[in-house]
């Protein structure tokens, strides 16, 4: 069972929230021109991290906070989670 401590609410069980994505990577700039390319990549191209790997998940069934979550792919153990208002990246 994959359980993550909500720096909010304490351990909860993981079906008590939705994941969000991959928070390791940054939307393109759009104050500009972003060809389609760019869009491409950002949308539809994803690696396969082994290893610790950032990851956004919505606290939905508790206090509904998102959080930014270092996970090891390998082991699927929690390493972190952090609030976006403790420093964590928004979703």
């Amino acid at each position: 069972m994959l359980v993550i401590t909500c720096p909010h609410c304490g351990p909860r069980d993981v079906t008590e929230y939705s994941y969000g994505g991959d928070a390791s990577r940054a939307r393109p700039d759009t104050t500009g021109e972003v060809d389609d390319a760019t869009w491409d990549a950002y949308l539809y191209l994803r690696g396969d991290p082994a290893g610790p790997h950032l990851e956004h998940w919505h606290h939905a069934l508790g206090c509904r906070q998102w959080l930014t979550v270092t996970r090891d792919t390998t082991t699927d153990r929690i390493l972190e989670v952090r609030s976006p208002a403790m420093g964590g990246r928004e979703p």
